[in-house]
């Protein structure tokens, strides 16, 4: 009897039934045939006085109600928001049911959007010792509903930069109240005009050229071979840009352009952090660029920092953090006709829903963005973005099937990654590369686990990124089960032949 070959989705890179002799799967048929549903709070919500009230009161049921009446939204819609079931939700409004528990009502207010000013974050009761050793949510400055001033944006940079320990710790890094207060602000804020007339030399667009290189240097040298010691790089370049808002004079027209390169630079060297593995100090350097994009007028720079800001969501433990922020971005730049950017935002949205286990969504969120990459990048897209590709789309593909349980999609999704991928982006290669064996070993494909495993190793050898390190231990943990198979023992061996290298180095 003939074997029909195995048939992949063209969108979402699942395997195709026998029965079926289109090119979609039967669940990206219906996603592309239905308009994406994203849901989200509408901005007028928060104004209104009865919406107000409710939250005031902490009536989270009839605050429940007013939302989804006054947002026009559905239950299903404010379930996929708060990550309460639809269930509870009804019961909640209808009074049967009450929300008590500190996180639940963090998850609720954080994954609506509410404004952090609406509803004061209960805290669990402490004693005047432990209130007195705890730090406020935001540290003078870094205080998101205060003006978004020239020298609040300067105080956040020396708060990332050169503040201690115990000031960036004062960025709340779990709490989605934290990322929600300054996404909202980032939203409505006004700016005042970046300008200085005062002494000192006039700043030149030569220089801002000049300054703008760097930054684009230090990105490439990421890509290529890992965050190593690009951080004390990034902060140096920093405290340039810094002292040159602060003793340079310029026009308005300059300082925009000056706050645009401050904002790419805060971006990328919060990226440096965290891919070094300091993950507690990540977002001090995304909250100043958020301040630094304000400034410049460009949302597309502050859509790049929310873009960060949902990485560190999902990799923390905050997934609904990245889809509350990959959305709002994409919904401030979804008049700029800008496909790769809004490419990007919806991986980061996916990897959201696929760490809460949201199928569907992720999968609707994967296809609109393979959909908007193949149209390619257009005028309006910002330089920045060069990397977003057909690999990337496919390798965070593989990534939500790999979150979602579903090792053989997975494993198809990493194959069209690797076609793909921009063989200089060696640490992206690198990690899904290591993603691709877990997949593989956890679909009962040792040989070809253990193969792609080798091919791991070959890349952490020149690489310095402490994620990646972090990746290549992950894939190493699920060979120790089967550490008795020749395939297996040849990668461990060499794990530890490396290992003890480094250490004599």
């Amino acid at each position: 009897m003939h074997q029909q070959s195995l048939r992949s989705c063209d969108r979402c890179g699942g395997q195709l039934s026998n029965y079926n002799t289109e090119t979609l799967c039967f669940a990206c048929t219906r996603s592309r045939i239905l308009e994406e549903h994203t849901p989200i709070v509408p901005e007028h919500v928060w104004l209104d006085p009865d919406v107000r009230k409710a939250l005031t009161a902490w009536d989270f049921g009839r605050a429940s109600r007013l939302i989804r009446l006054r947002g026009t939204l559905r239950q299903d819609d404010m379930a996929q928001l708060t990550g309460l079931s639809q269930a509870f939700l009804s019961m909640l409004e209808s009074g049967s049911r009450r929300l008590t528990n500190i996180d639940k009502i963090v998850q609720f207010l954080a994954g609506l959007g509410v404004p952090a000013e609406l509803v004061p974050l209960p805290l669990p009761r402490t004693t005047v010792k432990e209130a007195q050793q705890q730090p406020d949510q935001f540290a003078g400055d870094a205080d998101p509903v205060l003006p978004w001033t020239t020298a609040r944006m300067v105080a956040a940079l020396d708060t990332a930069v050169g503040g201690s320990a115990m000031d960036r710790r004062r960025f709340l890094t779990a709490s989605g109240i934290a990322l929600t207060a300054f996404v909202n602000q980032w939203d409505i804020a006004e700016t005042e005009p970046l300008h200085r007339t005062a002494g000192g030399s006039r700043l030149s667009h030569e220089l801002l050229d000049g300054l703008q290189r760097t930054t684009d240097s230090l990105r490439t040298m990421d890509a290529s071979d890992g965050s190593g010691t690009l951080t004390e790089l990034g902060d140096a370049h920093l405290q340039l840009l810094k002292g040159l808002v602060k003793q340079t004079s310029y026009d308005e027209a300059t300082g925009r352009r000056l706050a645009a390169i401050i904002a790419d630079t805060a971006i990328q060297t919060g990226w440096f952090v965290f891919d070094s593995g300091e993950r507690d100090r990540t977002l001090g350097y995304l909250y100043a660029a958020l301040r630094a994009a304000k400034a410049s007028g460009d949302v597309r720079l502050g859509a790049g920092a929310l873009s960060y800001m949902a990485i560190h969501g999902y990799s923390t433990g905050a997934p609904h953090n990245a889809v509350t922020a990959a959305r709002r971005a994409r919904e401030r730049i979804k008049q700029l006709g800008t496909p790769a950017l809004e490419a990007m935002l919806l991986t980061r949205q996916a990897r959201g829903h696929a760490k809460l286990g949201e199928r569907q969504a992720a999968l609707t969120a994967l296809g609109r963005a393979a959909e908007l990459c193949a149209q390619g990048r257009s005028e309006h897209d910002p330089e920045w973005l060069y990397w977003i590709n057909e690999g990337e789309i496919h390798g965070q593909a593989g990534s939500c099937y790999l979150d979602l349980g579903d090792a053989r999609s997975a494993v198809a999704s990493f194959a069209k990654a690797r076609k793909a991928l921009n063989p200089a982006d060696h640490r992206t290669r690198g990690l899904f590369l290591s993603r691709a064996s877990t997949a593989h070993i956890e679909q009962g494909d040792l040989e070809a686990g253990c193969t792609t495993a080798h091919e791991v190793l070959d890349l952490a050898e020149n690489l310095q990124s402490a994620r990646f390190d972090s990746h290549v231990t992950s894939m190493i943990q699920q060979l120790r089960p089967v550490a008795h198979s020749p395939y297996a023992q040849d990668v461990l061996e060499r794990r530890a032949a490396m290992a003890a290298a480094g250490s004599r180095t």
